[in-house]
């Protein structure tokens, strides 16, 4: 309690009243500013009516030693005053971080932000999601809440929210939304982003990989540019990134649609080698939407052969088809090259697995990269299921493997 000069008279007539029945005069020497110090305090620990505890919270001149006492007080009312009293007297405090004064009020903003009752708890966040220095512990009480209104502003706003609470929260399998609200704060660090990517939301990678104030290491973003390739909506961020190296740049080309390649096409910071291999991907691909505009009534397998007899039918040929998005192309072809019908190509990537579209790959004679490619954009494989080539570029099937696959899937063999 703060020090003060006690007026001898007044503090036995003030210390009479707070002892006396008379609850009226007791909510008037409460909410009094000139009441002592002591008095206010005695009140705070001792009164049991609810009037007087709401014109304690009120009062700007309780003693701030008095609020962990009306922060576990009965009545939600009083609660509810009190925390709209601590969060405006906050930013003051702050000057006396060091203080008890200093520790009380944190010690009840602590209790306030675990209260059973939601609308104390929203009300805290509210006040509190802006205000930067807010006391990491109850920033991260608030963040790790398990009502949205109350987490979801803490954990997209407020900076004082330690980057250890927001790998906790994204480790223990979080909503979408909290992953998405963390992905959109106004600054995240290289590991919160790995984790917001490792949490696998689609939603929340968008907003990450558009967010400016997202700090992505380039192993990080390495791994954004191979999980593009089934997510779509990644894709323009990706080619908007300040940080994409050249080389990312050819990789996202090599899956990325017209729109992306467009946006790569027109950053001015890459070299002249990557801009024209960026700009060849682009053009190819034009060409061959053109191509495909141009012949909308002809049957997929009937623009194959046409393109077969013209021998240009190939892993690149595929490759644009599968950015484009042509599957009835891409299976038409596969059908094509594997010596199969289409019914059975598309029967393989109904399967959702890795094995027979390898083999169908394999059969077509195209690389293991490509049946990479396939699983993922076509059969849908689940990334735990994938199967990587083998010394990054070898099927990993042996012949026997991949014969037995090609009898049981009845495509007949050279």
């Amino acid at each position: 309690m703060r020090r003060e000069k006690r007026d001898p008279e007044r503090y036995e007539r003030e210390k009479a009243l707070a002892r006396s029945k008379d609850v009226k005069a007791r909510v008037s020497l409460a909410g009094n500013t000139k009441t002592h110090q002591e008095i206010l305090y005695y009140l705070a620990a001792h009164d049991a009516a609810p009037d007087v505890k709401m014109a304690l919270a009120k009062n700007a001149a309780m003693p701030m030693q008095a609020s962990p006492i009306l922060a576990g007080d009965a009545n939600a009312d009083v609660r509810y005053a009190l925390a709209g009293r601590l969060v405006i007297l906050l930013p003051e405090l702050d000057q006396e971080r060091h203080s008890q004064v200093y520790a009380f009020a944190v010690q009840a903003l602590g209790m306030l932000a675990l209260d059973e009752v939601l609308k104390i708890r929203k009300a805290l966040a509210s006040a509190l999601q802006d205000y930067s220095e807010t006391p990491p512990k109850i920033a991260g009480q608030l963040a790790r809440d398990i009502e949205r209104e109350v987490s979801e502003p803490i954990l997209k706003f407020c900076t004082a929210v330690p980057d250890d609470v927001l790998l906790e929260i994204l480790k223990d399998h979080p909503a979408a939304w909290a992953v998405q609200a963390i992905a959109g704060r106004k600054k995240v660090g290289r590991k919160v982003a790995q984790a917001v990517i490792d949490s696998d939301d689609m939603k929340g990678g968008a907003i990450l990989i558009g967010n400016k104030g997202a700090e992505i290491s380039a192993a990080t973003l390495g791994q954004i540019i191979e999980r593009a390739r089934d997510y779509p909506e990644w894709q323009t961020h990706l080619a908007a990134r300040a940080n994409l190296t050249p080389k990312m740049a050819k990789t996202l080309a090599k899956f990325a649609d017209r729109e992306v390649l467009k946006l790569l096409q027109e950053r001015a910071d890459f070299d002249t080698e990557t801009a024209e291999e960026i700009a060849t991907v682009f053009r190819r691909r034009l060409d061959f939407a053109g191509e495909g505009d141009r012949q909308q009534d002809v049957p997929p397998y009937e623009r194959v052969l046409k393109i077969a007899r013209e021998d240009r039918l190939d892993e690149e040929t595929l490759t644009d088809a599968l950015a484009m998005r042509d599957r009835d192309f891409v299976c038409a072809a596969l059908a094509y090259l594997a010596g199969t019908d289409e019914a059975i190509v598309a029967r393989i990537f109904d399967m959702k697995a890795a094995k027979p579209v390898i083999a169908l790959t394999w059969k077509a004679k195209l690389s293991m990269r490509f049946a990479l490619r396939l699983q993922r954009e076509l059969a849908h494989v689940q990334p735990k299921e994938l199967v990587y080539p083998r010394d990054g570029t070898d099927y990993p099937l042996t012949y026997d493997e991949l014969v037995w696959q090609l009898e049981f899937l009845g495509i007949d063999l050279p």
